[in-house]
C-alpha cells in the first residue's frame, strides 16, 4: 500500500504548510455531528465519535467547537441533516477509487464528484465495483526516526495485525475493533504517531508515472477539496520522488 501511504503522509505535511485548516475543520465538524447523532455524545461509548474527536485534537480544533458539534448531533443545537454514503469508480490507469461523502444535497454532490472524475480521465462506477479491492483497517504511522524494533514489539504485543517498514514511515495495521487499544498502548510507551485513522487499505496496487500520475494526484486533490467529500481511498503507487515533484 506504499503509494497511497506516501500520498497520505505528503498530503499531511503539505496540508499543514498550506493552512487549509478551515476546510479540514468543516469536514471534522460534520463527522463529529453525524457520529454523535448516530451513536450518542459519549466518546467512551462511541468509537466513531472518539476517532473524530481525536482527529480534531490533532488539527488543534478548539474544545468549544468540538463540544458544539457534539451538541448539534445529539439534538442540543439546530443542525443540518447530513446524508452519508460512498461512490466507487476508476481513476487514470485503472486505479480503483472509493469516495466517502457527507452532504445535505446529494444531487449536487453526485454532479460535482462525477465532474471531477471525468475531468481527470476517470469514471464513476456502480457501488461494489471496486470496494472488494480494499480492506477496512486501522492504520497508525510513525516517522522512520523512531526505533522500528520498539514499535514492532509494542504493536504486536498490543494486538496489532502487522507492522511494516515503508522506508520513511513505519505502519502499524490493526483490525478496526482493536485500533484504539493498540494506538493508546503505543502512546503510553511514548511513541508519538504521525497519523492514526480507520482507513481502506488496498489489496493490490496500480503503478503510475508520468501523465497518469499527474492526473491521479490532481483528481485526489480536487476530490479532497470538495466540501461534501470526507475521505478518498485509491490503490495507486507513485514513487515518492515523483509525487513530491508533482505536488510542489
Amino acid at each position: 500500500m506504499s503509494g497511497h501511504s506516501k500520498w497520505a503522509n505528503i498530503k499531511h505535511r503539505k496540508g499543514a504548510q498550506d493552512a487549509r485548516r478551515g476546510k479540514i475543520f468543516t469536514k471534522l465538524i460534520k463527522e463529529i455531528t453525524v457520529a454523535a447523532r448516530i451513536g450518542g455524545g459519549d466518546a467512551d461509548a462511541n468509537a466513531r465519535l472518539r476517532t473524530a474527536i481525536d482527529k480534531s485534537r490533532v488539527e488543534n480544533m478548539p474544545k468549544d467547537t468540538i463540544e458544539r458539534a457534539i451538541k448539534k448531533g445529539t439534538g442540543g443545537l439546530d443542525s443540518v441533516n447530513y446524508e452519508e454514503g460512498t461512490f466507487e469508480g476508476y481513476g487514470p490507469g485503472g486505479v480503483a477509487v472509493i469516495v466517502e461523502f457527507m452532504t445535505d444535497n446529494r444531487t449536487r454532490t453526485v454532479a460535482d464528484v462525477r465532474h471531477i472524475f471525468s475531468k481527470h480521465n476517470g469514471s464513476l462506477g456502480v457501488n461494489g465495483s471496486v470496494a472488494f479491492l480494499f480492506d477496512r483497517k486501522g492504520l497508525i504511522s510513525f516517522p522512520a526516526s523512531h526505533n522500528f524494533d520498539e514499535i514492532f514489539e509494542a504493536a504486536l504485543e498490543a494486538g496489532a495485525e502487522d507492522v511494516k517498514d515503508e522506508g520513511d514511515v513505519y505502519e502499524v495495521i490493526t483490525e478496526p475493533t482493536t485500533f484504539h487499544a493498540v494506538r493508546d498502548t503505543l502512546a503510553t510507551r511514548g511513541l508519538k504517531w504521525e497519523t492514526a485513522e480507520i482507513t481502506m487499505i488496498p489489496q493490490t496496487m496500480v503503478k503510475l508515472e508520468g501523465k497518469p500520475a499527474e492526473q491521479m494526484l490532481k483528481m485526489m486533490e480536487k476530490l479532497e477539496d470538495n466540501d461534501d467529500v470526507q475521505n478518498v481511498y485509491a490503490n495507486f503507487d507513485i514513487s515518492e520522488e515523483e509525487m513530491s515533484s508533482l505536488m510542489d
